[in-house]
């Protein structure tokens, strides 16, 4: 792994794991989910941040940055391949993946720090107890969703 070991992402998706029984491929690109297309032409594959082949489930941990502006991460005096500043480009990726991730038979779930034990500033406190119930039924109705 890397330098967001430590990260609330990898906090979520270690939960999910125990939850799950399976490893999760994390950072995992699938050739059909494509960003826009560069100078030159060329589409790089987007990141999905855990896959479970197994679960055939994709889970995206939002953290507050992507459902409000935040100029640190948006950098709004920047424009991306997408013509947009980075924020309005996250916002687009997400409605992508939201898309042609369930377009592609594969279930999406996506977790908020509101869904988990946070503070206001969306900062997990790492309650597995308080988390790991939550999680377990997010997962649960997610696949519900899919039998019905």
């Amino acid at each position: 792994m890397g330098a967001r070991d430590d990260s609330d992402e990898a906090y979520v998706i270690g939960l999910c794991n125990r939850i799950l029984g399976e490893t999760a491929l994390t950072q995992h690109r699938f050739d059909w989910l494509l960003g826009d297309p560069g100078a030159g032409g060329r589409r790089v594959r987007l990141p999905v941040e855990a896959y479970w082949p197994g679960h055939r489930l994709v889970v995206e941990y939002r953290e507050l940055h992507h459902d409000r502006p935040v100029p640190h991460f948006d950098k709004p005096d920047r424009l991306t391949v997408s013509g947009v500043h980075r924020g309005e480009q996250r916002a687009l990726y997400d409605a992508r993946r939201e898309t042609e991730i369930p377009a592609h038979g594969l279930r999406l779930v996506v977790v908020r720090p509101a869904d988990l034990d946070a503070d206001k500033r969306g900062r997990l406190r790492r309650d597995e107890a308080a988390d790991l119930p939550v999680l377990r039924r997010i997962l649960t109705q997610a696949g519900d969703e899919d039998r019905a």
